[in-house]
């Protein structure tokens, strides 16, 4: 596969947008001693629903489009964020998959979006990729300035801001950090927008080639936050598992439509049936024992374009689903 847009440079304009608007989105934008910038959409600050639906489009590294709207699928939450990317592989995979593991003494958080093309590492005095699918999708872009998204309560701190930077090539005041707190409206938005890209990762765990997925949108409801933690991450979680919806276009023949169609569903996954937080628990807290096949959307739709025959699998559970946002 070759690509050769920046998702660096696409997202800019949505970066000073958030910047430019901060009062009106209730977001706060600060600079630290290093010069590096961060937003904060919802430690310190309210945020909202527009600065997560934002925020979700720089996670797609600009390739992407992100609506609010109501939705009649889900009985009690009509809610919903609806995404599309005419690239998802790029969008989703090369851009808005939380991959960068970053950590420093206590602080330990995950970042996706832009910067993560970017990021680099030496190993045995080579210069390649932090992330080792950036090899598998043969991307690498370049920019001036670079954005990441934290999922995290708390602001990072220097160290962690240094090492982003150090990393991606770029002098810290040409990195922006956008924090956004699982438990707040904005993080609930960019949590949940993610229901094309848990797509697109099961279909990179199946195996099924990325370059034959040419097209996809989804849409899932957005949950009502939960200020503990755990619950609130639970419940960004089954807005997917019980009730995002996908539908994605490849080339191909219909046999492996199909059996992409089968095999997406969150409920093919042992871990299937009950709350996420509940599983959590389950399993000590440790995301490790998680099946990682469970975590997909629940009804999917693959559309074989060369054939024009589509593929259904899965369901909605709205039970399971009011069960986890507490109706």
């Amino acid at each position: 596969m070759q690509y050769t847009a920046s998702v660096n440079k696409l997202t800019r304009p949505l970066v000073q947008e958030l910047v430019d608007n901060a009062d009106k989105l209730r977001i706060d934008v600060q600079k630290l001693e290093n010069g590096g910038t961060i937003i904060d959409a919802g430690i310190n600050v309210p945020g909202g629903l527009e600065a997560g639906r934002i925020i979700t489009e720089i996670c797609m590294g600009g390739m992407g489009s992100v609506t609010l709207s109501h939705s009649p699928y889900t009985t009690n939450w009509p809610l919903t964020v609806n995404v599309h990317s005419a690239n998802p592989v790029l969008a989703c995979l090369g851009s808005q998959y939380a991959g960068w593991s970053l950590s420093h003494e206590k602080y330990y958080a995950l970042g996706s979006g832009p910067a993560r093309a970017m990021a680099t590492k030496v190993k045995e005095g080579v210069v390649e990729p932090v992330e080792e699918l950036y090899k598998e999708l043969d991307y690498r872009d370049s920019a001036e300035s670079t954005v990441l998204v934290i999922e995290n309560d708390a602001i990072p701190p220097l160290a962690i801001v240094e090492k982003i930077a150090g990393a991606c090539g770029v002098a810290a005041d040409q990195l922006t950090i956008i924090v956004t707190p699982t438990s707040s409206l904005a993080g609930c938005v960019q949590v949940v927008g993610r229901v094309l890209e848990v797509a697109m990762h099961k279909a990179h765990e199946l195996h099924f080639p990325l370059e034959n997925i040419i097209d996809g949108s989804g849409s899932a409801p957005i949950c009502p936050p939960h200020p503990d933690f755990v619950k609130a991450m639970g419940r960004t979680n089954d807005a997917i598992l019980f009730a995002g919806q996908v539908q994605i276009y490849v080339k191909g023949e219909d046999e492996e439509a199909e059996k992409l169609a089968k095999q997406l569903p969150s409920s093919t996954s042992k871990d299937y049936g009950k709350p996420f937080a509940d599983i959590f628990k389950d399993c000590n807290y440790d995301f490790f024992k998680i099946d990682g096949m469970l975590f997909s959307p629940a009804s999917v739709i693959v559309t074989a374009v060369e054939s024009g025959n589509s593929f259904r699998a899965g369901k909605l559970d709205n039970a399971l689903l009011d069960q986890s946002f507490g109706a």
